[in-house]
């Protein structure tokens, strides 16, 4: 296969620029995940009085020593609702995916030691997409419960959409995924139907709880006076109401349940055996991605060269690389994994966009999985480009992404503006995975670009209706428009939205992918035994 021959001088000072650039914006957001972990670490004395363990020290406990954990939208709900200083990002939830005995699993722990792991808008969101990730890759869900559910400061934007949660729960049921809850403290309401509709429950002696109408509620709705143990303890649950199967003695001993759980279960025993990959590192050093793509958005560069610093062997077999060099597209493997890519040069133009829609269609043929690399400014604009027909093409491309069923995996390592972002495969076109640098910018256009259309539209009005414009007010609507969107397109506000499942530092790509394609590569060749309505308690 041909082999990239890097033209990057990475002794140069455009390298460099970039490169401090980019460490720059990893320091920012590293820091930002710091502070959310000093901010949790700050209730440790509160949790060892009550001999309880951290969230995250239970997270650490649950999973297999050594083994791999892909933490998924860390920073959800950065400086969204209530999360006044940044330091509550995450939406009360720690997230991702790991090994438990063994076992590849979604794992989903309530951070308690924030806000008592309550949930805002951007927590119900991460908890659907956990529940997407989980269902499309075959995953085990175990879940460390301990929350005081819905934050009810946004109970009307929790309420209704909160249904589709326990709906997911349902259907992964009687898709046969096993779903794992371990109760280490309160669950209420409709918290505790969380544990309710997952198949296996452990509950913690003396610490879970797990009601509908906690005593408060219960004496003011009917009178009635009961103990938190009377109503929903762990001992009642277990023995009386049969809610949980399992009863633990403590965090640790409940961990220890649900290890054993996954490691009963013939999980592993049903794939067919895999054969052993073996693969070339590529020719360059993966630390030179720090400085590859321009911080200037407006410098060109050569997707190539990030594509030689993930291939193995940094091979790559160019697709109609003569037909149109704007859209890249060709194949390559990544940790012994084959792989169809798609990247920008520049915009996508009417024949990119063909190019692009026919090797989409040909990896659908073959059973090739699809990786997006984003750094485009959209589709070529301009009376050229409408008459080629870039709509009719463009059209061809989204269409292609939309239907193709092999997994798609998005990165996004520069700028995705307009609807380049969706035949790229947006959060909006549902890949399987989509992951960020810290650098990027997801955005319908550049705030200056923004800035300016207003400026002209608001122009154009005032002239029709025979009025003059005052100067400074279109300087005053122009500034104000770039500067929403220019702050409304960081890789920070769009990761706080959920539109990533997490930002990476350049450097640790290729591992992330590898990690990727092999979940799907599993989850293509996993048998499940579906029911019709799920497991139920009787």
């Amino acid at each position: 296969m041909p082999v990239i021959q890097s033209e990057i001088d990475v002794q140069g000072a455009d390298f460099a620029r970039n490169r401090e650039a980019m460490l720059a914006a990893i320091a920012s957001f590293r820091e930002i995940e710091q502070r959310c972990l000093d901010k949790a670490q700050e209730a440790k004395a509160k949790f060892d009085k009550r001999g309880q363990l951290l969230p995250r020290e239970r997270l650490s406990l649950l999973l297999d020593p050594g083994s791999p954990f892909l933490e998924l939208a860390s920073l959800a709900g950065y400086r969204l609702h209530d999360d006044k200083d940044g330091t509550q990002a995450g939406g009360g939830i720690i997230a991702g995916i790991g090994y438990i005995a063994g076992v590849r699993c979604l794992i989903s722990a309530s951070n308690s030691a924030i806000k008592g792991g309550t949930i805002s808008p951007a927590g119900l969101k991460k908890t659907l997409r956990l529940q997407q990730i989980a269902m499309e890759n075959k995953l085990p869900l175990v879940a460390l419960t301990e929350s005081g559910g819905a934050n009810l400061n946004y109970a009307a934007e929790i309420f209704v959409e909160g249904a589709r949660g326990f709906a997911n729960q349902a259907r992964m049921s009687a898709m046969g995924l096993p779903q794992v809850t371990v109760v280490h403290g309160s669950s209420t309401a409709g918290g505790a139907y969380q544990p309710g509709l997952s198949d296996y429950v452990v509950v913690v002696r003396g610490k879970a709880k797990l009601f509908l109408a906690g005593p408060p509620l219960l004496k003011a709705a009917t009178g009635e006076i009961a103990s938190d143990e009377q109503l929903g303890g762990a001992e009642m649950h277990a023995q009386v109401a049969g809610t949980a199967e399992y009863l633990a003695e403590n965090d640790a001993d409940g961990l220890r349940i649900a290890r054993e759980i996954l490691a009963m279960l013939p999980w592993n025993a049903q794939l067919p055996a895999r054969p052993q990959k073996t693969w070339r590192e590529p020719l360059y050093p993966i630390d030179e991605l720090l400085g590859v793509v321009p911080f200037d958005a407006k410098k060109p560069y050569d997707v190539r060269e990030v594509i030689a610093r993930l291939a193995d062997g940094s091979e790559f077999l160019d697709f109609k690389i003569e037909f149109d060099n704007q859209t890249v597209c060709g194949h390559l493997r990544i940790e012994g994994q084959p792989c169809g890519l798609i990247g920008n040069n520049g915009p996508i133009t009417p024949q990119g966009a063909a190019k692009a829609a026919q090797f989409i269609q040909l990896c659908e043929q073959s059973n090739t999985p699809l990786l997006f690399l984003h750094n485009t400014t959209g589709f070529m604009v301009g009376t050229e480009s409408e008459q080629q027909g870039v709509i009719k093409h463009g059209s061809k491309m989204i269409q292609a992404v939309a239907n193709a069923t092999v997994p798609k995996l998005t990165l996004v390592v520069g700028g995705s503006y307009g609807a380049g972002n969706y035949a790229m495969c947006g959060r909006g076109l549902d890949p399987r995975f989509i992951f960020a640098w810290p650098n990027s910018k997801t955005a319908v256009m550049g705030g200056a670009q923004a800035g300016k259309v207003l400026r002209i539209v608001t122009e154009d009005k005032q002239r029709k209706e025979g009025k003059e414009a005052d100067p400074k007010m279109l300087d005053m609507l122009e500034s104000a428009t770039a500067q929403k969107l220019d702050s409304q397109s960081t890789a920070l506000y769009g990761t706080a939205n959920l539109w990533d499942d997490g930002l990476i530092d350049p450097r640790d790509t290729r591992k992330l992918l590898g990690y990727l394609l092999d979940i799907c590569a599993e989850a293509a060749m996993r048998p499940l035994k579906p029911t019709t309505f799920g497991v139920a308690r009787f």
